[in-house]
């Protein structure tokens, strides 16, 4: 299951729920990504994050069905937040659900690697020098690279 958001969301909340979803599951991962309140030495004000529809819908959910596939997962739930933020706002949630840890680990891991690096999303940071346009790291692709077949 997956929304794309412009308002905020309780990640609190949508574990609660998802934990009410998971079946049999005897493991949850879930990961919450907040926006920094510093970025490369200066405070940052705001986070804008636009989507490219229906494209980003259409390769999150291709990134799930990858994930139920490769992993014997009961549950996923992401949500992913799009418009403009501040500093702690959530941006992403991820939860996995499977009978064992390491299938749930592996597959919100996968999952935020996509998110990160693959996910067609335009990042502008705001501090106090001005707006930023944010890319992937090189680190970010190495992780990502982990899941090539």
């Amino acid at each position: 299951m997956f929304d794309l958001l412009d308002q905020p969301f309780d990640p609190a909340e949508a574990l609660k729920q998802f934990n009410t979803a998971i079946g049999g599951a005897g493991a949850v991962v879930s990961f919450t990504g907040h926006v920094r309140p510093s970025a490369h030495g200066s405070a940052v004000t705001g986070l804008f994050l636009q989507a490219y529809s229906p494209l980003t819908e259409q390769g999150i959910e291709q990134a799930i069905e990858t994930a139920t596939a490769r992993w014997p997962l009961s549950a996923v739930r992401v949500i992913h937040r799009i418009g403009e933020m501040t500093p702690g706002e959530a941006i992403v949630f991820v939860a996995t659900a499977s009978a064992h840890r390491r299938a749930a680990f592996e597959a919100a891991d996968f999952l935020m690697d996509y998110l990160k690096t693959e996910a067609v999303f335009w990042k502008k940071e705001t501090g106090e020098t001005g707006s930023t346009w944010i890319e992937p790291r090189s680190e970010d692709y190495q992780d990502r690279a982990r899941w090539a077949e």
